[in-house]
């Protein structure tokens, strides 16, 4: 199950970018006594009690406001609040209830979703000003100062209590994530390969999030797509896309096993593509590329063999990524997936006898030397494959941290030419030859 969303909404200048900031530990919103600064939604991780969960700011609610930024603002709340799993409604204790304040709690009982009403500002653990809270109906009003920290522990006890509890269902299955930007087809590629019904979810607010994930069957395998109503609904969404398209895309792939990165064949792979397939690699997921709308794509018979080589000079890891060319409209090889999919799960989870791994690093050895340093004779005694999912391969040594990066890339890449592990990233661990296993050089490549 994805990590749980928890939105900061309210009107302006009640101090939600504080309270971000003091959550999270870090001044990564813009915070100031300009009502509005905060124009856009920012989003980052926070844990507390052991639960993780994404915090997102959003700017103020100006109700009735015909400015065209207010407007785009109370659009982009209305959507933060309907991907949110708990809403936190922040009010001003200092300058006490507001009209605008009693408009957003009507726009939280119309969205149906969990809240917290939370009264800012009261910087001295004395006062009762927040009492006036209770006028609007909206609960106990917790009061914090995001200025000076007070009560905010109190607060996170209370957010991460009404966080939803993780489903165990389907342990085992395979998780299968598809991201991309918005409008390259993903939605119509999943209904492709599950059927339409299968993306049947409904419209009403506070829909559990176990309906997101679309549970299948292929050839005995339970395969589980992650997120397909959030496709489903990026499609119908024209304000803040790229915004939630980025939070989706990392809640996806940090609950995924394998992600399918699609791209359009018709505007080629962009810079944002590849900071998404780069995210999913360094995250040790597997990665298969699929180019869709091809149907689209004016070619000849050389169009795919360029499309990969223009490809791996720009992001040499995508000579060890599947790629394959579909359309979603038409059907073409859209099924292939799947069995691409199970491919690379078997290379993600295989695992090479040691025998084996210590006769390729020798045949590399003996062909090219390590480079030596000064004063120092460098050897590498022996190699085992230590981790599956993603495969990593540990080289003992006796001086694992004098070994050049060009070194370690060419064991890479020999173990690469001998085992494939082909859609997955294949960490090479240079350690000491009698360190403990949590001593050691990882190259992730």
């Amino acid at each position: 199950m994805a990590i749980p969303v928890v939105a900061l909404v309210g009107r302006p200048n009640v101090g939600k970018s504080a309270l971000f900031n003091r959550i999270l530990g870090a001044h990564t919103a813009i915070v100031s006594d300009e009502a509005g600064t905060t124009r856009d939604r920012h989003f980052g991780r926070a844990e507390w009690n052991g639960k993780a969960f994404w915090l997102v700011d959003t700017g103020g609610i100006v109700e009735d406001s015909p400015v065209p930024m207010d407007v785009e603002i109370r659009k982009q709340v209305v959507q933060a609040i309907g991907e949110a799993d708990l809403v936190v409604f922040v009010v001003d204790a200092k300058v006490g209830a507001h009209p605008s304040d009693a408009r957003v709690v009507d726009l939280l009982r119309d969205a149906g979703k969990p809240w917290l009403l939370v009264a800012n500002k009261v910087d001295n653990p004395q006062s009762t000003d927040f009492y006036e809270m209770y006028r609007l109906g909206a609960g106990d009003p917790i009061p914090v100062s995001a200025a000076n920290g007070t009560g905010s522990g109190d607060l996170l006890d209370e957010i991460t209590d009404r966080l939803p509890e993780q489903n165990d269902e389907l342990p085992t299955a395979l998780r299968v994530a598809v991201v991309g930007r918005p409008n390259v087809g993903k939605s119509s590629f999943v209904n492709r390969l599950l059927g339409e019904e299968r993306l049947v979810v409904s419209d009403i607010a506070g829909t559990t999030r176990d309906s997101i994930d679309t549970p299948t069957r292929y050839h005995g395998r339970d395969l589980v797509f992650v997120d397909t109503a959030g496709l489903r609904r990026q499609s119908k969404v024209e304000d803040g896309v790229e915004f939630y398209s980025g939070l989706r895309t990392r809640r996806a792939i940090e609950s995924s096993d394998i992600c399918v990165l699609m791209v359009d064949a018709t505007l080629g792979v962009e810079n944002q593509d590849l900071k998404i397939a780069t995210l999913a690699w360094e995250q040790g997921r597997s990665l298969i590329l699929v180019v869709n709308k091809w149907d689209l794509k004016e070619k000849d018979g050389k169009t795919a063999d360029k499309f990969k080589k223009d490809l791996v000079e720009k992001v040499p890891y995508f000579e060890w990524v599947p790629i394959l060319y579909t359309s979603a409209v038409t059907g073409q090889r859209v099924h292939k997936v799947l069995d691409v999919i199970l491919e690379v799960e078997q290379e993600r989870n295989k695992r090479i006898p040691t025998s084996q791994i210590n006769e390729a690093l020798e045949e590399m050895v003996q062909r090219r030397q390590p480079p030596q340093a000064a004063g120092n004779e460098v050897r590498l005694i022996y190699a085992t494959q230590v981790e599956t999912a993603p495969p990593s391969i540990a080289v003992f040594g006796n001086h694992p941290e004098l070994v050049a990066e060009h070194y370690i890339r060419y064991l890479h890449n020999g173990f690469r030419e001998r085992y494939g592990f082909v859609g997955n990233p294949l960490r090479i661990l240079m350690r000491h030859k009698s360190a403990p296993a949590s001593d050691h050089r990882r190259v992730r490549a």
